[in-house]
């Protein structure tokens, strides 16, 4: 594939003792006008510098630990692209100004978000979604077939057919015919339905979990900023309804905290605390670093802004070394996976190989003889197996009896386990021969049930933008125009994508009223969970009975 230039000259944009790492475009994030950028380090700390002609210098932290960037380098891979494309290039600015995917876009679809509405029922001081009827606002509510076009769409990648999709919004649960969509969806062929949710209407109707469960969602992707009422206002008190009707359901929950410097860092080995006291429902928790929408001084930005790797030291610090900061890969690490699949299976498989700064992950398994968390990488030679698949996929493809490489790896397998350190119950080498070689992935998926998977993937805002991260992206948006964007595209540019869409399909605010037969505010959530008593198991430091008078919807 011959790809744009990304490598613009850095000349003029690395000053004395910094280290050169590599160039970049960017934009300017006041006038949007794509810029070249130097990725550069000092002081063991990554930064990307970019210069406007008009609005001067401008320069933001990219990764807090370059020790950790190169590691993570290693593990930088080309993806498969998209033969299929569904945007054409257009003009001089092939990437981030007009996302498509267009043709020099490196990987296909993992990931899909339909936004099915933008109505929430929460007024959260750091979302974009909320329709504001003070702005000349609009619901933005895309028709069942709108959704199945888009489906059908993703469906129509190549060389991998997308099968993964993530019901987003807004707040997703506010639609009424959510179960039809969620049932319209599975219908086109997705494997994996996500809801990603805040989950308030289904403390206030436990019954949804399981309707939507029946309709075809595979789990929740809930909302969880932190474990006390001042970190999480959002849904503090209605998180523990939520697990609980998740259980009655058995739907398995995926936490999201979206961190912020100095307001829930503090408690991000509490959360992993909270998901391993709930590890019977609880699947993984997924941090989610700011992204600093809108202009912000240079000082604001320093006060909010944490990276990746401040969050992997601050789970190692306070999880009291229990998961280490070298348990930690970044996302395109499980590539060779996917290559010895294909190269046993003679197909095209899905593949993560995004850009290895935007992502990082890790598993942990739950010791109950001491309650202790024990990651994957202290019984599992994890950097050796990969390497060595990585190899055996190299041979099948250059010519080798892929019979023979399979019985290879297969006698191999056990060495890469270290068995007296292995927790109980767990078969990690039988796992690996049933799922490599035999194709059998109903052991994977007991795997995911018996661990927790901590994860964190960094979205990109004006003031960090990568556009070679863009190019990697593999997490997009479908559209009802055709379009499949980069999730940071869609975001962070929004005023060429996610606005300009969402109001060309949206209507107006006061029509959507006249359609529905009620005000927009009226979906709006009046703390009825947060009064009189408690969930026992909320963990709220309020005595039963108090209010919290300075929480909103209270």
């Amino acid at each position: 594939m011959t790809l744009p230039v990304l490598r613009p000259s850095a000349e003029g944009l690395v000053k004395p003792g910094e280290e050169y790492v590599r160039s970049t475009l960017s934009v300017c994030p006041y006038c949007s006008r794509l810029l070249p950028a130097a990725i550069v380090a000092r002081d063991n700390k990554v930064y990307i510098r970019k210069r406007c002609p008009e609005h001067g210098e401008i320069e933001e932290v990219y990764w807090s630990d370059y020790e950790m960037y190169k590691r993570f380098l290693r593990y930088w891979h080309d993806g498969k692209g998209t033969a299929a494309p569904t945007f054409p290039l257009q003009g001089e600015n092939v990437c981030t100004q007009n996302c498509g995917l267009c043709p020099y876009h490196i990987n296909h679809t993992a990931l899909a978000n339909i936004v099915v509405t933008n109505r929430c029922d929460l007024t959260c001081w750091y979302c974009f979604f909320y329709a504001r009827r003070d702005k000349g606002g609009f619901v933005y509510e895309p028709s069942l077939d709108q959704i199945v076009y888009m489906v059908r769409t993703l469906r129509a990648e190549r060389p991998v057919p997308g099968n993964s999709v993530q019901i987003t919004g807004g707040e997703p649960t506010l639609r009424e015919d959510l179960p039809d969509i969620i049932r319209a969806i599975k219908s086109e062929g997705i494997d994996h339905i996500q809801l990603n949710t805040n989950g308030i209407r289904i403390a206030q109707h436990p019954e949804l979990c399981r309707t939507y469960r029946e309709a075809g969602v595979s789990n929740l992707y809930l909302s969880f900023d932190g474990v006390t009422p001042r970190t999480n206002s959002k849904n503090h008190w209605e998180v523990p309804y939520v697990l609980d009707a998740c259980r009655g359901a058995n739907l398995g929950v995926v936490l999201v905290p979206t961190v912020i410097r100095g307001h829930n860092d503090h408690e991000l080995g509490a959360i992993v605390r909270y998901a391993q006291r709930n590890a019977d429902i609880v699947r993984a928790v997924n941090y989610q670093p700011v992204s600093l929408t809108g202009l912000m001084p240079r000082e604001q930005r320093e006060k909010y802004r944490i990276t990746i790797p401040d969050v992997i030291h601050a789970i190692e610090e306070q999880t009291g070394g229990e998961v280490p900061s070298d348990a930690w890969f970044p996302v395109p690490s499980s590539t060779p996976v996917t290559h010895v699949v294909e190269a046993l299976t003679n197909a095209p498989k899905y593949e993560l190989s995004i850009h290895p700064h935007c992502g990082a992950g890790t598993y942990v398994f739950i010791d109950k003889s001491n309650n202790r968390l024990v990651p994957i990488t202290s019984f599992i030679k994890v950097k050796e197996l990969l390497n060595d698949l990585q190899e055996l996929a190299e041979k099948v493809q250059s010519g080798e009896n892929k019979y023979l490489a399979a019985a290879h790896i297969a006698l191999r397998l056990q060495s890469y386990v270290i068995k007296e350190k292995e927790p109980p119950g767990v078969d990690v080498a039988k796992m690996l021969t049933k799922a490599l070689l035999r194709h059998d992935y109903s052991s994977v998926g007991e795997f995911h049930m018996r661990s927790l998977f901590l994860g964190i993937m960094h979205f990109q805002d004006l003031y960090n933008h990568d556009a070679e991260r863009v190019q990697r992206c593999d997490i997009h948006y479908l559209n009802p125009d055709g379009r499949i964007i980069p999730f940071c595209s869609y975001n962070v540019q929004s005023y060429y994508y996610r606005d300009l869409i969402m109001r060309k399909y949206g209507i107006p605010i006061e029509e959507w009223e006249r359609r529905n037969g009620r005000r927009l505010e009226s979906g709006l959530y009046r703390g009825e969970l947060r009064r009189g008593k408690h969930h026992p198991n909320c963990g709220c430091d309020l005595a039963p009975g108090a209010s919290p008078a300075s929480s909103p919807g209270s």
